[in-house]
């Protein structure tokens, strides 16, 4: 990969094939082989248009992402005030997000053709950061009314683990980048907590996200698109996710600029200009 006149140019050594691509308008790039060359200019171009470049390991699952340090013009304030916020905001705020997140869980139900009302009487029932553990019940109803009685949800768990796994990655990464775009600090979360853990507050808001990928990977399950490994077909699909529309403060969006809206509406809670994060409904 090399940049020439602000396009990302891809050679492909094997077959000589040159593709070109404005390197302004991509949000995301994965990088999953082991022979993939980039000049440094590649990645102060990302870095300049806070693309979030993903990393794959040996097994083809994200490993690790690089994000651009300054992307907000205020970012220092933000900082400061995210880092003040206090308790009892915190857990207003991840009350907020369990009952969106049990609220869009059961949506999928719905679509499935199951009973999504349970998930749905449950968020009503979330108290102040989510004291009763509703999220975790909720769970207990949920993966077995999507998968099956069988099915468990664990990261080394049978499929579709793998492709929760790769899905929940790639939005990690979506969410991470639009709360550096925000001012936003990934590290300080208003849930987790984890001093291993640099994206903690990426890994609180996209929550209510999860349940539009465990939705896709139930289609694609149901399809008869699945198999013991993740495929290149099984990474495409899902990566598809990002520009899907999802409905947002009454209008629809495509997933990657919701998640833009929902952090820069968290950034406002912090700084008491708002009180309310917008998250999507499913």
């Amino acid at each position: 990969m090399s940049i020439k006149l602000n396009q990302l140019v891809i050679s492909l050594k094997e077959t000589g094939e040159v593709v070109q691509r404005p390197a302004e308008d991509l949000g995301f790039v994965v990088l999953d082989h082991h022979q993939i060359t980039f000049s440094m200019a590649v990645m102060q171009h990302f870095a300049m248009n806070n693309t979030a470049v993903i990393f794959c390991d040996a097994r083809h699952h994200p490993a690790s992402m690089m994000m651009h340090l300054e992307t907000h013009q205020t970012q220092s304030r933000l900082y400061q005030v995210q880092a003040a916020a206090g308790l009892p905001l915190k857990k207003k705020l991840w009350k907020q997000t369990i009952k969106q997140k049990l609220r869009n869980q059961g949506g999928v139900l719905d679509v499935s053709g199951q009973q999504g009302e349970p998930l749905r009487y449950l968020a009503k029932k979330v108290k102040s950061g989510d004291s009763t553990n509703c999220e975790a019940r909720g769970a207990r109803t949920y993966w077995p009314s999507l998968f099956g009685l069988a099915f468990r949800r664990q990261r080394f768990g049978s499929p579709p683990n793998h492709m929760l796994n790769y899905g929940y990655a790639i939005l990690r990464a979506a969410t991470a980048r639009a709360l550096m775009g925000s001012g936003l600090l990934p590290a300080l979360g208003i849930h987790h907590k984890n001093k291993y853990n640099a994206f903690c507050l990426a890994d609180d808001i996209m929550e209510p996200y999860r349940p539009f990928v465990d939705l896709h990977v139930s289609e694609l399950h149901d399809s008869g698109l699945h198999a013991d490994e993740l495929t290149i077909e099984h990474k495409k699909e899902l990566l598809q996710l990002l520009t899907s529309d999802v409905s947002i403060s009454g209008k629809t969006r495509p997933l990657m600029m919701a998640l833009s809206e929902t952090t820069a509406s968290l950034s406002r809670c912090f700084t008491g200009e708002q009180k309310k994060i917008a998250y999507p409904v499913l």
